[in-house]
């Protein structure tokens, strides 16, 4: 078995220490793949320029290229304009748009729900544009999501990053064409609804990803999340469902496939 993480935040200064030594032991864990999404525009080329470097035939590292609605503040449309620039100087070794979404959170505390919108209907409209998957941050705001989703179709799908919600919230995204991304939400005994519904869902509708160093695994609270913790995630996911460890870790590299690597290739794939 090998595992992809498809959302680690790996360039982030919690991992500059021991980068190298926790590459090495992602690949002693059969984590080959790593997906990076960015958060602000003052980080796409430094990520850029990381994956192009540390990427090799046992460490693939791939980039993302966004704007999170957390880090609105300060920036204006003239930011979308930059990415739109920088997508398309570097189509080719960018794997997808993100990290992008709505957060009903800091909408309530910065009371910035239109900006939030704006930004995230332009990821979608430049995913299409350039042929890319979306990643997708939700937090309170499934509702506002899906009538997002629905009034500007999205091409090329992409993934409900760290997906928490209902069943027929979940099957809304997958018949959007998204996958959903599964995280450390599952960890938590309380997260009931997330758990039963994850169990009833399609296999070929899942993905797995650590968001580190964010979203600490129960009992792990305060301490900084590791791509590591995929391990974890994914025996607590084979614990959830009845398919075999084999068939889940097949079934949901395949769907990494689908998504990210059957109809574009870029660059950094060479490796693969």
């Amino acid at each position: 078995m090998h595992f992809t993480d498809s959302h680690c935040h790996l360039d982030f200064p919690e991992f500059s220490k021991s980068f190298t030594q926790l590459l090495m032991q992602c690949e002693e864990h059969a984590i080959k793949r790593i997906i990076i999404p960015a958060v602000e525009p003052k980080q796409w080329y430094s990520l850029l320029e990381l994956t192009k470097t540390y990427s090799n035939k046992h460490n693939q590292l791939f980039a993302c290229a966004g704007i999170h609605p957390w880090y609105l503040q300060g920036l204006s449309t003239s930011h979308l304009d930059d990415l739109a620039c920088f997508i398309k100087n570097n189509q080719q070794d960018l794997l997808a748009l993100g990290e992008t979404g709505i957060d009903g959170v800091i909408a309530k505390e910065q009371n910035n729900i239109s900006q939030q919108l704006e930004f995230f209907i332009r990821h979608i409209e430049l995913a299409n544009q350039f042929s890319k998957p979306l990643i997708i941050h939700h937090r309170r705001s499934h509702q506002d999501l899906i009538q997002v989703l629905k009034q500007y179709k999205v091409d090329h799908g992409g993934i409900i990053h760290a997906y928490s919600g209902s069943y027929q919230q979940a099957i809304t995204y997958i018949e959007m064409g998204f996958k959903l991304g599964i995280g450390g939400t599952i960890t938590y005994p309380r997260a009931e609804k997330t758990i039963k519904a994850i169990r009833r869902l399609p296999l070929s509708a899942l993905v797995l990803e650590t968001d580190a160093p964010a979203m600490p695994l129960y009992g792990e609270q305060g301490i900084s999340n590791s791509p590591l913790n995929l391990i974890k995630i994914f025996n607590h996911l084979c614990s959830i469902r009845a398919e075999s460890p084999e068939k889940i870790s097949e079934i949901i590299e395949s769907n990494i496939n689908e998504l990210f690597f059957v109809n574009s290739k870029p660059l950094s794939t060479k490796a693969i």
